[in-house]
C-alpha cells in the first residue's frame, strides 16, 4: 500500500499547490497526472537530466501546437490538428536513441493545446508550470517515503533507454533510413488523418483515435497488439475510480488523491502492475475539464479508445504488416543471431502467438549470438 499512498499524496499535494497559486482546469489535471506517473513503482530514481529534458521537450511541443493553433485560428480543426500531428512525427524522428521513450510524449504534447478551446500563451505557461510542479512534487514525495534500504541506491536507467552497447548512427543516416521506411510514412499519414476519421465515424471524443494511432501503432504487429492489450486493460481499470469517487463525492483535492491512490491500489490488488501507468493516466485525464463525470463520458471514452485501438490494428495488419513472431522464429534458428535483438523481439512474438492461439515461443538459448 506504500505505492498507493505515495501516489495519492503526491497528486493531492500537486492539486492543492496548483490551486493555491491560481491555476485551474487543465493545468491542475496535467500536473496531477505527471505527479502520479513520475513516481516509480520500484521507488528507484530517474536520472537528473530527465527532468529538464522532459520539461523543455513538452514545452517546445506545446508551443508548436499553440503557434499553429493561433496562426490557423480560422481553419478547420482537422487541418491544424493534422499539421501539428505531422510536425510531431518529424520531431520524434529527430530524438536520439536515449530519448526515444519520449516519442509518445512528443506526439501527445503537441496536440494538447488544440483539444480545448482557443489555444493561448497564458494557458501554455500555466500548464507548463503545473507539469513542472507535478514533476517536483511527485519526486519529493517518493523520496520522502522511499524505504531506507533503497534511499541511498543509485538511480537506475529509465525504462526505454538505449542499451549501452548500442552505437547510434549519425542523424543524417537515421533520417535517410526513416525516409526509406514505409513504417514511418504509414504512421505519419494515419496520424494526420486520425482526428478526421474519428469525426467521420461519429466518435464523441475523436481525439482518442489519434491517441490510439500515435501511442499504439508500431512497426511490428506483435508490438501493436501488446500495446493494444495494455491500453484496453489500463483504460478499463482507470475509469472505475473516477466514476465512483467523483460522482459520489464531487471534485476536490482530497477526491483527486483518493482517485489516483485508489486506482493504484486496485491495479496492484488485481496483479496488473504492468498496466499501472496506463490506468493512472486514464484516471487522471478523466477529470480534465469534466467536473463530476457525466453519464455519457465514461462509456464513450472507452468506446472511442476502442475505435482507436481498432484503427491502429487495422493499419498494422493491412498496410505493410511485419510479423515479430516470424522474425523471432527466423532469428532464433540462426546460431549467429544477436541475443539482445532476440530478447527485444520476444515479448512481441509471444503476444502475437497469444492472439493467434499458437504455442508461445520460448526464450532463445544463451548460446545464441555468442
Amino acid at each position: 500500500m506504500r505505492l498507493a499512498w505515495v501516489i495519492g499524496l503526491a497528486v493531492a499535494l500537486t492539486a492543492a499547490i496548483c490551486g493555491g497559486i491560481g491555476l485551474s482546469g487543465d493545468a491542475i489535471a496535467y500536473g496531477a497526472v505527471i505527479a502520479a506517473v513520475v513516481v516509480r513503482p520500484d521507488f528507484g530514481r530517474w536520472p537528473l537530466a530527465f527532468y529538464p529534458v522532459l520539461v523543455v521537450l513538452v514545452g517546445l511541443c506545446m508551443a508548436i501546437g499553440v503557434s499553429i493553433g493561433l496562426a490557423l485560428a480560422g481553419a478547420p480543426q482537422v487541418f491544424s490538428f493534422g499539421l501539428v500531428a505531422v510536425l510531431m512525427q518529424w520531431l520524434a524522428l529527430l530524438l536520439p536513441a536515449k530519448l526515444k521513450m519520449l516519442a509518445g510524449v512528443v506526439a501527445v504534447a503537441g496536440v494538447l493545446p488544440l483539444l480545448g478551446g482557443s489555444p493561448s500563451w497564458s494557458d501554455w505557461g500555466h500548464q507548463l508550470l503545473a507539469i513542472s510542479l507535478g514533476l517536483a512534487t511527485g519526486t519529493l514525495v517518493q523520496l520522502a517515503f522511499t524505504p531506507s534500504r533503497l534511499r541511498l541506491a543509485s538511480s537506475g536507467p529509465h525504462p526505454g533507454a538505449a542499451e549501452p552497447e548500442e552505437v547510434e548512427p549519425p542523424l543524417p543516416e537515421r533520417l535517410r533510413a526513416a525516409l526509406r521506411s514505409p513504417f514511418f510514412w504509414r504512421k505519419l499519414v494515419v496520424a494526420s488523418l486520425a482526428l478526421a476519421v474519428g469525426q467521420g465515424v461519429g466518435a464523441l471524443t475523436p481525439k482518442y483515435l489519434y491517441f490510439g494511432v500515435v501511442l499504439l501503432l508500431n512497426d511490428a504487429v506483435g508490438d501493436t497488439l501488446l500495446r493494444v492489450r495494455d491500453r484496453m486493460i489500463g483504460v478499463s481499470l482507470g475509469i472505475l475510480m473516477p466514476l465512483l469517487v467523483f460522482n459520489a463525492m464531487g471534485m476536490g483535492t482530497l477526491q483527486t488523491g483518493i482517485v489516483m491512490g485508489g486506482t493504484t491500489a486496485l491495479v496492484l490488488a488485481l496483479g496488473a502492475g504492468e498496466h499501472l501507468r496506463t490506468a493512472l493516466i486514464s484516471s487522471g485525464v478523466s477529470f480534465i475539464g469534466y467536473g463530476p463525470l457525466v453519464a455519457w463520458y465514461v462509456p464513450n471514452r472507452w468506446l472511442d479508445y476502442l475505435m482507436g485501438c481498432g484503427l491502429a490494428l487495422a493499419v498494422g495488419l493491412l498496410l505493410f504488416p511485419d510479423s515479430a513472431l516470424r522474425r523471432y522464429a527466423r532469428l532464433s534458428a540462426d546460431p549467429q543471431a544477436n541475443a539482445a535483438v532476440l530478447a527485444r523481439l520476444l515479448p512481441a512474438a509471444q503476444e502475437e502467438a497469444r492472439w493467434l492461439g499458437r504455442p508461445l515461443p520460448a526464450e532463445a538459448p544463451p548460446s545464441v549470438g555468442r
